[in-house]
């Protein structure tokens, strides 16, 4: 019985039954396999398998001690701790592999990136501070990070992590040396982390160019735009209304010229929205069900005041996208995007892939311990939140629905490398005959110090 079979023959037993079920083993010893091969000793590798294990079924809060209690006990404890806080293995190349082999499986229409806020009692986990949060409208004690998700209508799993530090812990010596930060991290805005933790898989992990999905606040939009186009990858940016921009549509807004605020430009507009539809899996059973909006498009630009100097967005076109769901008022989001060609209603289904992430982390990331780290050490916090992000995978695809709407999941047997390097499973065909391939591991590098931030 494959994984599908298994959804369907399960349809209304708990959610979580798969946990039981051998097929469970098969993927988590498949994808072990296929993700740790940069960690170079077994029992490194062994320990991260029996982490995931323990993230995906000890119940309540994912800490060491109850992981461990799963695996080992007392023994296992000082072992898994050791693993994650004081190990010298490298996350890097284990989410390089993870986001490759999603890339090649389950074939993601974006890449999303958004923010996770961890609520947190002290002040010595690493990076924590207070700080007001517009999303709740007040101050809260918190770590900030931001991560890059695989996302698509059926499938959203996180494959990067950038932890927010700011200047009270770049700049402290003591709190540095107390959480291990490397030498080479400095102090930098969320937005500009959203950034650089996309820029990060672009430029070295032989990742597959889709386009950006980034609702990050604090984002520079001229530097997005521009940083992101040195690296070929097309952006989708969520903005708000009072950024500044100029229409490039004659006679739209009269006569005028000179930069006005996005939601001013985009109410004019009102008289130019479209009815759009979309499909929306609100459960997470693939289900879909018609959801119904309205969406305006206008040609604009950045000013130049904002574009920085060289900056290639100075005489760029771009579109600004308004949207709203029915019954709401207009607009209720503002999105600029340099995909001008791209069909509105081909835009709206991108931006609510930002939906399907926050729908997963809710019922998926959070069960799997995303946010459980309660260790104060840069190393141990990425190091957790990378298995993590194999255990959220491996939540997700065993939690597949009906075939008819959800085809991806691979056989559970590891194949043998076909004669170009990819092994044929995690090879999945596209619209227009093209393929998504994912490139073939690379031999297990040496040990060396970890390059994320």
């Amino acid at each position: 019985m494959n994984a599908v079979a298994y959804r369907r023959h399960n349809a209304s037993a708990n959610s979580e039954a798969w946990r039981s079920w051998p097929a469970y083993d098969a993927l988590l010893n498949d994808m072990c396999t296929a993700l740790f091969t940069s960690l170079p000793r077994i029992d490194q590798r062994r320990r991260a398998a029996d982490y995931i294990r323990g993230l995906l079924q000890v119940q309540g809060r994912k800490s060491i001690r109850n992981i461990a209690s799963l695996v080992g006990g007392s023994a296992a404890e000082q072992k898994l701790h050791h693993f994650i806080s004081d190990s010298t293995w490298d996350w890097t190349p284990v989410r390089q592999e993870l986001a490759r082999w999603l890339a090649g499986t389950v074939s993601p229409d974006a890449w999303v990136v958004r923010p996770m806020i961890i609520p947190k009692t002290g002040e010595n986990c690493v990076g924590v501070e207070r700080c007001f949060l517009p999303s709740v409208g007040h101050v809260l004690n918190v770590q900030r990070a931001v991560g890059v998700w695989a996302a698509s209508s059926d499938f959203a799993g996180p494959v990067n992590w950038r932890l927010h530090l700011s200047r009270n812990w770049t700049e402290d010596r003591e709190r540095r040396s107390q959480a291990g930060i490397p030498d080479r991290i400095a102090a930098e805005s969320l937005g500009d982390g959203a950034i650089e933790v996309y820029l990060e898989m672009a430029r070295n992990w032989q990742i597959p160019t889709r386009p950006v999905v980034l609702d990050v606040g604090e984002t520079d939009v001229a530097a997005a735009f521009d940083r992101l186009a040195s690296v070929g990858t097309p952006l989708l940016m969520r903005i708000t209304g009072a950024q500044r921009l100029s229409p490039r549509e004659p006679g739209l807004i009269g006569t005028r010229t000179e930069p006005l605020p996005a939601e001013q430009i985009m109410r004019v507009t009102r008289e130019l929205r479209r009815p759009v539809i979309w499909g929306d899996d609100q459960l997470g059973s693939g289900a879909r069900t018609a959801r119904f909006g309205q969406v305006a498009t206008v040609r604009v630009g950045l000013p130049a005041a904002s574009a920085r100097s060289g900056s290639t967005t100075r005489n760029r076109e771009l579109l600004l996208l308004g949207f709203t769901v029915d019954g709401r008022p207009w607009p209720v989001e503002l999105w600029l995007t340099d995909l001008t060609t791209t069909h509105p209603a081909e835009l709206v289904r991108l931006t609510r892939l930002g939906d399907r992430v926050k729908r997963d982390f809710q019922q998926v990331a959070d069960r799997v311990g995303m946010r459980d780290f309660a260790g104060r050490s840069f190393t141990g916090w990425h190091r957790h939140v990378t298995l993590s992000s194999v255990a959220h995978a491996i939540a997700e695809l065993l939690s597949c629905p009906d075939p008819d709407t959800r085809t991806f999941l691979p056989a559970l047997t590891r194949p043998q490398p076909s004669a170009a390097g990819v092994p044929a499973k995690y090879v999945r065909s596209v619209a227009g005959g093209g393929r998504v391939e994912s490139p073939a591991p690379a031999a297990a590098p040496a040990t060396r110090a970890p390059t994320g931030r």
